[in-house]
């Protein structure tokens, strides 16, 4: 085979050696009266792990391109042609031309490995099963009827809902807005896709915190949105730099997530928020703040939201009950100027025709009783425990090697190294010994950092993922 990998390419090489032998079979390169070589013997020709042969044998028959049998080896389909002579479509192809980008290979990986194996994890953002109000929502759905449509709702989502989360958003995030104000959405990463994809276009420039969550969101190089980046420190993002990206690239809108971030855990001073919010005044640059985390300050203070200090209606507002409810429920809501809810509204319309009545009838009953404050305040209880107790492990098996602010409020905790190490055996060494979290790299542009989250393990789990995350340190760095 004269095929070498492309290792400077961003396709992953299990990708591009499928698209080869894809490419073979449809010029006759690889005829079907002949075996492929092994996948040991494949790896070995090539240069390459097993592994990478594995996943591109896997892709291949997944697309009915080749069959494979224990004792006769891989063979090419002989159904490809079939009777009339008709092809299926080359997948692969469409695949990679699509303009929708994918996760990151890694981003993808952490996600199979996750679904597919039991792994302690330190890397989901989901709450686990026993911090969910589970007795609520048994009491929401059997104790009371539901009096909503089982049609097409209203397009900005069930106007009680929006008048609950109206008070919702008043008390406790001391939010002044309306109903008309407010757009229902499937979580919150369906609102920050409607925003990109709906206010901005191909060539303009937007500025996000490095590290941040955002930074691992492939909807911005999807629709050509070229970002540039905010350097951050314990205090949140550094406001200075604004004006500097603003006058050098004219940037269209920032994206923060102030409160407790994801995913450094940091809370972004009073005096930072402000200052943001006299720069997006001056330049005219709208704010996207997203909010997952401010209701689990550990203080049990009521943090201000940039959206609770904005006078000028610069902000938009962007939270959902996925992080401190249920994940499931899949209820977010964007928080803005009307003619832009319209304008988002009209949007998800074509995507989906509108939220799901029922979803949205079971959070407002939630929303609307005194069972949420109890909630919160065993979630706050439970988080912190847990918070503590990740501290504790991380200095008890890590002592000197690592560094780390103490999140307030939130779910992560964002360590830096101080020992060199790669990146990707660190990953794998962990999931080995069965643990897995977020590396750095897929979250922001420094290298030699890790992302740990505390809301999907109990203490006693919590410790033993850190302790497995000791020991493969050691491996890696030996």
């Amino acid at each position: 085979m004269d095929w070498k990998p492309d290792r400077e390419s961003k396709i992953p090489i299990y990708k591009q050696l499928a698209i080869y032998i894809e490419n073979g079979i449809a010029d006759g390169s690889f005829p079907s009266d002949k075996p492929l070589l092994s996948e040991r013997s494949m790896a070995k020709e090539l240069g390459i792990n097993r592994s990478t042969v594995i996943a591109a044998y896997n892709d291949l028959e997944s697309n009915g391109l080749i069959n494979r049998n224990r004792g006769s080896g891989t063979t090419v389909s002989k159904d490809i042609w079939g009777i009339a002579k008709k092809r299926i479509p080359s997948w692969n192809r469409y695949i990679e031309a699509g303009s929708f980008l994918p996760n990151l290979p890694v981003t993808q990986r952490i996600h199979k490995e996750m679904a597919e194996h039991k792994l302690i994890n330190l890397a989901s953002g989901e709450l686990s099963q026993d911090l969910f109000p589970m007795n609520s929502f048994r009491k929401i759905t059997s104790n009371r009827s539901f009096l909503g449509t089982l049609g097409y709702d209203h397009p900005q989502g069930n106007a009680i809902f929006r008048e609950t989360l109206t008070n919702h958003v008043r008390q406790f995030r001391a939010i002044e807005t309306n109903p008309a104000n407010i757009l229902i959405t499937s979580g919150a990463q369906q609102a920050l896709h409607l925003v990109v994809q709906c206010l901005l276009k191909p060539g303009d420039a937007v500025a996000i915190e490095n590290p941040s969550y955002h930074f691992n969101l492939p909807i911005f190089k999807s629709t050509g949105i070229k970002t540039y980046y905010l350097k951050s420190d314990k205090d949140g993002m550094i406001p200075d730099d604004i004006t500097e990206l603003y006058k050098k690239h004219r940037i269209r809108m920032i994206f923060l997530n102030p409160i407790f971030q994801n995913p450094t855990g940091t809370l972004m001073s009073l005096e930072r928020r402000k200052k943001i919010l006299e720069l997006s005044s001056e330049y005219g640059i709208p704010v996207v703040e997203d909010d997952p985390y401010s209701l689990t300050s550990f203080s049990k203070k009521k943090i201000q939201t940039l959206k609770s200090l904005d006078i000028h209606g610069n902000v938009l507002y962007i939270s959902s009950l996925t992080k401190i409810v249920a994940s499931g429920l899949r209820i977010g809501w964007i928080v803005g100027p009307k003619a832009v809810i319209e304008r988002l509204s009209d949007a998800k319309q074509q995507v989906d025709f509108g939220h799901a009545s029922y979803s949205q009838w079971v959070a407002n009953d939630f929303l609307d009783s005194a069972d949420f404050k109890v909630h919160m305040m065993n979630l706050v209880k439970e988080l912190e425990s847990r918070r503590d107790q990740m501290v504790a492990s991380l200095n008890a098996f890590l002592e000197d090697q690592i560094e780390f602010y103490i999140p307030h409020g939130g779910i992560h905790l964002w360590c830096r190294i101080k020992r060199e190490f790669n990146e990707i055996q660190l990953l794998e060494e962990s999931i080995k010994n069965g643990v897995i979290y977020v590396p750095g790299t897929t979250l922001g542009t420094e290298k030699g950092y890790v992302r740990f989250t505390f809301a999907r393990e109990n203490q006693e789990i919590i410790n033993q993922g850190i302790k497995r995350f000791a020991e493969a340190l050691t491996i890696v760095s030996t």
